[in-house]
């Protein structure tokens, strides 16, 4: 395969968000020749944190310190969602495989484990979520243990505020402090951006003055919480830089979107669908898909920077996730698929798509609508059959879930897409020795 006009890949990804990069990477792991079109401009408003399942049921707004113990009764209360579909041992196979493909990207997570995890926000709440990067896991430690802790923050950087999280927190936390300082070298700037303050610390002089200016306020302190700014492509090296110098555990916390663990998580996912042999078509997008007549292949046809290029696939997997991705359409009177108008399950008239209360804690049934597919992931049309016998959907596209709300959008997305490539393999083998 090499992705000039008209060759044929095994399969096509359509999308460059958590699902469809997972999808990619899972497919070249198969060994399975692949093009992904679409831009990852979404995985910037990733915080980095790779959230399983944390909220079930949602109007009742339960946390689960785990996971599996929260999938068990999702399958039992809503059979239906898709993550209730797939069995625990094949999501912690997906999430293992993920998180290692990560890692020889150079960016290290911490052992998945089988329990969620709680850890700071940028505004002083706690998250709970299950994947964590080595360089934020400190936070989870201290969080648990209520140690004595300074946080840090720099004049300028409006997207985050070490003092808004210790008048949140520090109530029932005696030992929790924050101090203000001036980002070295950047005293007359009047505001500060999170990926140039990274990009910065990974020069030498610059990390070792930043960290001379931190250690004099460190008093009692037992750990160091400071926004994600260590470092871009070698923050793991700056963050290092950072414990040794001040002799202390350092964590992150994820600043407002859009964030450096984004771009960091968004540099890693290219990096290893690239070095893996994935083609990518970064600004394309598909106009429409045609269906050979030998029922032996699909055809994408493709916009924007690769305009009048066809990709031909043995399969292909919608990962154009809903309204953000474009992957669902809101008109005034329905939703709609946006590429080949597959039937969307969405309420039965408009009126029903919200609830009265905007805050509703069920959340709104449009939040809901999405693909229905079957036990094979794929979409069906409207006579309740597979649209195309090797045609798939993954991600936040499904219906019958809010990823939002239950706290699930990346073990949805990485899950499924393990599901639907593992179904993938095995239909282009039976293709090929029937």
């Amino acid at each position: 395969m090499t992705g000039a006009r008209g060759d044929i890949c095994d399969v096509a990804v359509i999308g460059a968000g958590m699902a469809g990069m997972s999808a990619a990477l899972f497919a070249a792991e198969r060994g399975l020749s692949c093009i992904q079109v679409g831009n990852a401009g979404s995985l910037l408003f990733a915080s980095g944190l790779l959230d399983f399942l944390g909220v079930h049921p949602v109007p009742e707004r339960q946390l689960w310190q785990s996971p599996l113990e929260a999938l068990a009764a999702l399958g039992r209360d809503e059979p239906d969602h898709p993550l209730a579909r797939l069995d625990a041992d094949l999501i912690r196979s997906a999430f293992e495989s993920f998180v290692t493909a990560l890692g020889a990207a150079g960016l290290a997570y911490a052992p998945l484990g089988e329990r969620n995890r709680k850890l700071f926000t940028s505004i002083g709440t706690i998250k709970t979520t299950y994947g964590v990067p080595r360089s934020m896991v400190a936070g989870v430690r201290v969080l648990e243990q209520r140690s004595p802790c300074l946080l840090v923050d720099f004049r300028g950087l409006r997207e985050f505020s070490a003092a808004q999280i210790a008048a949140t927190l520090g109530r029932n936390w005696p030992g929790l402090r924050q101090q203000r300082i001036e980002f070295p070298g950047y005293e007359a700037v009047p505001e500060l951006y999170a990926a140039h303050l990274a990009r910065a610390l990974e020069s030498g002089e610059l990390r070792a003055r930043t960290i001379a200016r931190i250690k004099p306020l460190l008093g009692d302190a037992r750990s160091l919480g400071v926004p994600a700014v260590l470092g871009l492509a070698r923050a793991s090296e700056v963050h290092a830089a950072f414990e040794a110098g001040l002799g202390l555990p350092v964590f992150e916390i994820p600043t407002m979107p859009t964030s450096v663990p984004g771009l960091r998580l968004r540099t890693a996912l290219e990096t290893v669908v690239s070095a893996r042999g994935v083609l990518r078509r970064r600004q394309a997008s598909v106009r429409g898909l045609s269906f050979g007549a030998d029922a032996a292949t699909i055809t994408l046809e493709l916009d924007g920077a690769a305009a009048g290029e066809r990709v031909h696939a043995r399969a292909v997997v919608l990962a154009t996730g809903r309204f953000t991705g474009r992957g669902l359409t809101a008109e005034r009177k329905q939703v709609r698929e946006s590429i080949l108008g597959l039937p969307v399950h969405q309420p039965a008239s408009r009126a029903a798509w919200h609830q009265r209360d905007f805050l509703d804690p069920s959340g709104h049934a449009i939040n809901r609508a999405g693909l229905l597919t079957d036990a094979a992931w794929r979409p069906l049309d409207a006579q309740g059959r597979p649209a195309w016998k090797r045609l798939y959907a993954v991600g936040s596209i499904l219906a019958h879930q809010d990823w939002m709300r239950s706290k699930c959008g990346s073990g949805l997305a990485i899950a499924t897409a393990w599901g639907a490539i593992e179904q993938v393999a095995r239909d282009l083998r039976a293709t090929a020795t029937g």
